[in-house]
């Protein structure tokens, strides 16, 4: 048995291969940029080809660079951005057309007719997800509307559906070649097709969106020996598969019933573990299924998600022009000391929690000639911030848990005014961990429980170390003052579409 686990971690923007030790340092590492595909306001397509690509190339660019050998990787864990969908032809491997990414609205009017019948709650009580252009089942209806190839291939048992999980692991253990046709508990919580309950894919949900039960990947657990590596690796198991947001709950340690953590990426992720019953949510967030280590109980999440967080500093380098580089961001909003009253509320795909309206767009109020590029850039800020505590609310509200500090990682927390923005407006302590890689690592702790690398959840717990804390120091009329402009400007962006 090798010394070393490996986890993939196939993201938004971005693919990484991480190879992490015992003690859950990183050993070797490689990242690869993949292309966003616009091919019209609102939608939002990947090259899964390009992602498999990618894939292999991260991973050998990484043993490479530390000169590890096939036999030193123990075992791998997969993580994903979630609900990006893609149906492929199991004979040749080729996708029917790009994958729809989860930002992507083009499945609204699905969305809305099926809301006709029963309202946007409809399936909650099964699923815990409200009807929306973010979740999987309707961007396979749409795939199906749009593509005349498709029904026959049905016909022929030729057409697989997965997320990117799914697409990986099938890849990876042979592909055309018998292929491991998988995803987790967590991956298929995201599709408004699986049942919190039966943790299986329901009848009546696929009856509704005439999805065929044959296209659909077996649901397993989120640790446990999938299939061994064909390409690439040798023979290594995959044995880990988590949603990149409840990686991120799994890397932080967050074990116990009330622990959170937010994840600060191209969207925002607040996740918090209700324990091993589902808690439908009251407050507009979403009830997943959090984890499930081989045949324990699965354990359960309420999560608020952000659409937009990490994107609007993108949306500010890419389109704008403001800065060159995303880390350019901080001393810019340095540069003036408060948000000269400019609120930035970035619903470019409509807003997510707890508000859940599509039909929302981007908007920036308070604008005076007495605003430069520096306010702009500490209101991009401080939305995510804002966003957060809205989600937060709802969550406290949901979870009758009060949060005493929250464990934040992901790409943005390393800018130590967002961090301090974010302390000050939720008046909690914001910590930061030791590994800020939560997601990867969240990945490799489920491959690596699987094979026995790791023995329990209280050996993982030792790796967790504090390595930065953010204190409140707002005045609470200031803070009241400027959350109320927040909300204010947030009904600004309604009803656009």
């Amino acid at each position: 048995m090798g010394n070393f686990i490996g986890a993939i971690d196939q993201g938004t923007t971005s693919t990484r291969f991480i190879v992490f030790d015992q003690n859950a340092n990183i050993v070797a590492s490689d990242q690869k940029e993949h292309r966003q595909i616009y091919p019209s306001p609102g939608l939002v397509e990947h090259d899964a080809l390009e992602i498999w690509a990618n894939t292999q190339e991260v991973i050998a660019n990484a043993m490479r660079k530390s000169g590890l050998k096939s036999e030193d990787i123990s075992a791998i864990g997969i993580t994903n951005q979630r609900e990006t969908c893609l149906l492929w032809n199991k004979s040749t491997g080729i996708p029917y057309g790009n994958a729809i990414v989860w930002q992507d609205t083009r499945t609204d009017q699905i969305c809305n007719q099926l809301a006709a019948n029963g309202g946007i709650d409809r399936f909650r009580e099964k699923t815990g997800l409200p009807l929306a252009t973010y979740f999987s089942g309707p961007k396979i209806c749409w795939l199906m509307e749009n593509n005349p190839l498709l029904l026959n291939d049905i016909e022929h048992g030729q057409v697989l559906f997965g997320n990117m999980d799914t697409w990986l692991i099938w890849n990876l253990t042979g592909g055309i070649r018998n292929g491991v046709h998988v995803t987790d508990i967590s991956n298929a919580s995201r599709t408004l097709l699986m049942n919190l309950y039966t943790l299986d894919w329901d009848e009546e949900l696929l009856k509704e969106m005439q999805i065929p039960f044959i296209i659909l990947p077996k649901i397993v657990s989120s640790s446990e020996v999938y299939g061994f590596t064909q390409v690439g690796l040798k023979n290594i198991p995959i044995a880990g598969d988590l949603g990149d947001q409840q990686a991120a709950l799994f890397g932080q340690g967050c074990y116990q019933k009330g622990e959170a953590k937010n994840t600060y990426g191209t969207g925002c992720f607040l996740l918090m573990n209700t324990g091993t019953q589902p808690v439908i949510s009251k407050n507009g967030l979403l009830t997943t299924a959090g984890y499930r280590i081989g045949n324990a109980k699965p354990v359960y999440c309420l999560e608020g998600s952000v659409a937009i967080a990490g994107a609007l500093v993108q949306w500010l380098r890419d389109n704008l022009q403001f800065i060159d580089h995303s880390c350019d961001i901080e001393p810019l909003a340095r540069t003036v000391p408060d948000n000269g009253d400019v609120y930035i509320v970035p619903a470019f795909s409509g807003l997510y929690a707890p508000y859940w309206k599509s039909d929302a767009r981007g908007v920036i109020v308070g604008l005076t000639r007495f605003i430069n590029k520096g306010h702009l850039a500490r209101a991009s800020l401080e939305s995510t911030a804002f966003q957060t505590r809205e989600v937060l609310e709802a969550m406290e509200l949901d979870s009758g848990v009060k949060l005493t500090s929250l464990k934040v990682d992901g790409g943005m927390v390393v800018n130590d005014l967002l961090m301090q923005f974010q302390s000050d407006i939720l008046n909690v302590p914001v910590v930061r961990p030791r590994i800020t890689e939560t997601t990867a690592l969240g990945a490799a702790y489920a491959a690596g429980l699987a094979t026995s690398f790791w023995k329990s959840t209280d050996e993982l717990l030792l790796n967790w170390g504090k390595d930065k804390e953010w204190t409140p120091n707002m005045d609470q009329s200031i803070r009241a003052n400027i959350y109320q402009k927040w909300k204010k400007a947030v009904t600004k962006s309604f009803e656009w579409v």
